[in-house]
């Protein structure tokens, strides 16, 4: 995956800066995203802001209400302006192929955005990402690095990291 950034997040708020941008790439991109579909792939271990960052990121994009974690569910379904948005946590998937027998696959594709905790879970079945967001804690805080592949996840890290630089 190329290019790739890397972003300190000090505290919450950068954090929710980060996902701000998120939302504004995806905006940017609204009508490649709806012909082909996003996957956007979250790595890091437990308590490293992985569902901060998405529930950061749906508020930017007018998600209102409770922003749950997937953690016991596997997935959290929204729906914002005419795309699909699903948040995947597969931290509890015992096995990948738990993931073809439940359907997944028909969430991905045109007009959806899917965002994956834990995505190595599902190794073998999961499309490939165009974004791979890994968080890590850092001393009180954080950093994220982001690696793309492919045309729009690139047009999407390009407007993360304008918006990065000018906060």
């Amino acid at each position: 995956m190329t290019p790739a950034a890397e972003f300190a997040l000090p505290d919450e708020a950068a954090t929710a800066r980060l996902g701000g941008a998120l939302a504004h790439a995806i905006e940017a991109q609204r009508v490649a995203i709806a012909q082909r579909g996003l996957v956007v792939a979250l790595a890091g271990d437990l308590g490293a802001g992985k569902t901060a960052l998405v529930r950061a990121m749906l508020r930017a994009l007018g998600v209102g209400g409770t922003v749950r974690s997937p953690t016991f569910t596997w997935v959290e379904p929204y729906v914002v302006s005419n795309l699909d948005f699903y948040h995947f946590d597969f931290y509890r998937l015992a096995d990948p192929e738990a993931f073809a027998l439940a359907g997944f696959r028909e969430m991905f594709g045109p007009g959806k955005v899917c965002l994956i905790e834990w995505p190595e879970k599902a190794a073998g079945y999961l499309p490939e990402a165009d974004l791979r967001i890994e968080l890590r804690v850092d001393g009180d805080g954080r950093r994220a690095y982001v690696a793309t592949q492919g045309e729009l996840g690139a047009a999407c890290l390009q407007r993360i990291a304008t918006e990065m630089e000018a906060a």
